[in-house]
This record gives C-alpha cells, structure tokens and sequence, in this order.
C-alpha cells in the first residue's frame, strides 16, 4: 500500500507533534519512530522532515536547541512548546471528526469493499 501525498501531508503536522507530544527528539530518530508506527508505510524523507520542522519552529509550535550526542558530535532537537500542545489538541478534535465521518460512512456499507 502506498499513502497518498495529500494524506501524507494533511496528517504530517499532527504526527510530528505528537511524537515530540512524547518528549523532545532529533530528525533522524522522528523519522525512525514514524515509520516504525506505521509499519513502514510512512517513510518520510529528512527533505520532507525538516521543512516541516522548521516551518513548525517559526509558527511557535516547536522549539530546537542542540545538544552532545554519544561521541561529541552534537544533534538539533525538538521540543513541543505550550503552543504546540494546543495545536495538537486542536488538530486531535479535527482528526477525530474525519475518522467519526468516515467510520459511518464505511459502516453503512458494511457488505461491500471499497478496494
């Protein structure tokens, strides 16, 4: 299965928040944890990662700050600010209103695929 582009993008912002919902992290380990919660099926690039982290750093949303990593070498993480809390409530009470439309759409029919 492939997800579409749109759909990648329209729940990029809510996943990425909620990853740092779950305490502060750096890009390479975002994009791990991403696709190990789809199991695979999202395998965002840094190209499509760190735009979208930057872009949530200047909306207030995320705060970077670096820090020594294990051999000196230093890493950019992200935090999730006040604000971005907000947002991912915000963006959680949207999500839930497409999945509670879409559930009873596809229960209505349920004899028939959609494939």
């Amino acid at each position: 299965m492939r997800v579409t582009k749109d759909l990648v993008a329209a729940s990029a912002t809510p996943i990425v928040l909620g990853i740092l919902a779950e305490g502060d992290s750096y890009g390479y380990a975002i994009l791990r944890r991403i696709n190990d919660l789809s199991g695979g099926e999202l395998d965002w690039t840094e190209g499509f990662l760190y735009p979208l982290l930057h872009r949530l750093e200047r909306l207030g949303h995320v705060e970077a700050y670096w820090q020594a990593a294990d051999g000196g070498r230093k890493r950019k993480y992200y935090r999730i600010t006040e604000q971005g809390k907000a947002e991912l409530a915000e963006q959680h009470r949207q999500w839930e209103t497409v999945v509670d439309a879409l559930k009873q759409i596809w229960l209505t029919n349920p004899g028939e695929t959609f494939a």
